[in-house]
């Protein structure tokens, strides 16, 4: 199949009543909400990464058997500058922007300071989360926009750095059931010291509500774990959370502040500042919920690179944790334009594919264990912890399954134990025809697949006062390159994982990252 994934979007903001071919569950009440690069090339000038390309959103809403679809272009800061030049004048990881040559000295002397000490973008392109009764579009820098869910029309910029001192912050927050979200950042050389910041938005006060005023206000840093070199801290993406516990992983996949300091000047990108180490350890934290104090056991396990974490539960002792793992860090590299081009990406070289990964943390180790007994007594997992010296463990996981990446589950069941998972097949490329159900315990697979179709990364949706936890439907947003089809949205049953309902748009649907349900309040 053909598909040019450095095509320029087309924003529809005005609602359009979808085309429904099936029934769609009356009881499906919401709205799905993604997001996602949309714009790679203004005037003379184009993003070298499809990372890189300014956010376009999507919003799909149901209601009573109907979908409504509508999409926009987020109306950032760098859209806006990048729109009043018509050229790319706001640089991303992937892609340095240099001056006009017919600037003047001036201009070009405020665009190399402005390089030295990165002020990074506003183009929340990668997700969006919710911080109180406000939703934002977001990358990983310090910059978010609030947006209307409804509309999809840009509101407010919010910089993290006016609330706590974080440079970089993940696109993959949680959420407890009282509305709270939980969320971890970069802290650079911040008096002296890197670290990285686990902090707490709380959900709306009563004090708070209906007053303009950002949720970040009130947010409260759990705890801080010290970085374990001071100018080259760990990339990350995703992190997991369970009733008690925290866990971050620190892996030797790193961001040099310095080189990223001089990358400008040596005419290179961002993301060529950030270096894999294969020959060093990954850490894993565990860090204490309640008390924000990080356990006295040290884990650690071989270098690995994990964008995504599924999920974690506590069972008998031990934590238990869920990612999507690689082997070094070129997943990257994948998504240059320059490799998607006409299809490109659906067979690459050097392809290292993901494999799912089970890791269990015993919670305690006593003195009276010999070293190189393994403590992991959970009967269903192949995972050990090793004992290598007092307080520390060697951990290695076991592989459930391989090829598959962006999942997620029932998030009723974020941190409990879970069964079912839901993901986009990468086999053979990055660019995923089939998107499947796994489940964790039978390692059964069902996939969903059609000719000329690319489905994103999938949704899963309880019905409500569901029965299981696979009661519900599976959401997904679908590029179909068939002749005379547009794309649409996608309705699978949780459990079985057939084709209940798809919506057409009439319209053409580009890649996306991520999203999230939106359920309709009543």
């Amino acid at each position: 199949m053909s598909v040019d994934f450095s095509k320029n979007a087309k924003e529809r903001p005005e609602p359009f009543k979808a085309e429904v071919k099936g029934s769609i569950p009356r009881w499906l009440q919401g709205t799905l909400l993604r997001n996602g690069p949309g714009i790679f090339s203004l005037g003379e000038t184009s993003y070298d990464h499809w990372f890189d390309g300014m956010s376009i959103m999507n919003s799909f809403a149901f209601k009573d058997g109907e979908v409504t679809h509508r999409s926009r272009f987020l109306r950032s800061d760098s859209y806006n500058s990048n729109m009043a030049a018509n050229r790319i004048v706001v640089s991303e990881m992937g892609t340095m922007a240099y001056p006009d040559p017919s600037k003047n000295f001036i201009v070009k002397a405020i665009t190399f300071l402005n390089h030295t000490v990165p002020d990074f973008t506003d183009n929340g392109a990668s997700n969006f989360v919710k911080y109180g009764n406000d939703y934002y579009a977001v990358s990983e820098t310090n910059y978010i926009r609030k947006i209307n869910p409804v509309t999809l029309e840009t509101e407010d910029k919010v910089d993290y750095m006016k609330y706590l001192p974080v440079n970089l912050a993940t696109s993959h927050p949680h959420y407890d059931k009282e509305g709270n979200a939980y969320n971890i950042g970069t802290s650079i050389a911040e008096k002296g010291k890197t670290k990285y910041m686990l902090f707490k938005v709380p959900a709306v006060s009563e004090k708070d509500k209906g007053k303009n005023v950002p949720a970040l206000k009130n947010v409260e840093v759990i705890c801080t774990v010290p970085c374990r070199s001071l100018l080259t801290p760990s990339y990350y993406h995703s992190f997991s959370m369970t009733d008690n516990y925290i866990i971050f992983v620190e892996q030797p996949f790193k961001l040099d502040i310095l080189k990223m300091a001089t990358a400008y000047m040596r005419g290179v990108n961002w993301a060529s500042c950030m270096k894999f180490c294969p020959d060093e350890n990954t850490l894993i934290h565990l860090i204490d919920r309640k008390t924000g104090k990080e356990m006295e056991i040290k884990y650690h396990t071989g270098a690995m690179v994990i964008y995504h974490h599924v999920n974690a539960f506590e069972d008998d002792g031990h934590v238990v944790f869920d990612v999507i793992a690689y082997n070094d860090n070129s997943l990257y590299d994948m998504f240059y334009l320059s490799k998607l081009k006409e299809g490109a990406g659906f067979h690459d070289e050097g392809y290292s594919k993901p494999s799912y990964r089970r890791f269990a943390l015993p919670i305690r180790c006593d003195k009276s264990i010999a070293v190189g007994e393994d403590l992991v007594k959970l009967k269903y997992t192949t995972a050990s912890a090793v004992k290598e010296k007092e307080g520390k463990l060697t951990c290695q996981a076991e592989t459930l399954l391989e090829g598959i990446e962006l999942p997620r589950i029932n998030y009723e069941f974020n941190g409990k134990k879970h069964q079912f998972v839901y993901g986009n097949i990468v086999e053979e490329s990055v660019l995923s025809k089939e998107v499947a159900k796994f489940d964790t315990e039978t390692k059964k697979i069902v996939c969903w697949s059609e000719d000329n179709c690319l489905p994103s990364e999938p949704v899963f949706v309880p019905r409500p006062n569901g029965e299981s936890e696979d009661d519900g439907v599976v959401l997904s947003s679908v590029i179909n390159s068939n002749p005379g089809q547009s794309g649409f949205i996608l309705i699978l049953d949780g459990k079985t994982f057939k084709e209940v309902a798809r919506a057409y748009v009439h319209t053409d649907l580009q890649k996306d990252m991520h999203g999230l349900f939106v359920p309709q309040v009543n």
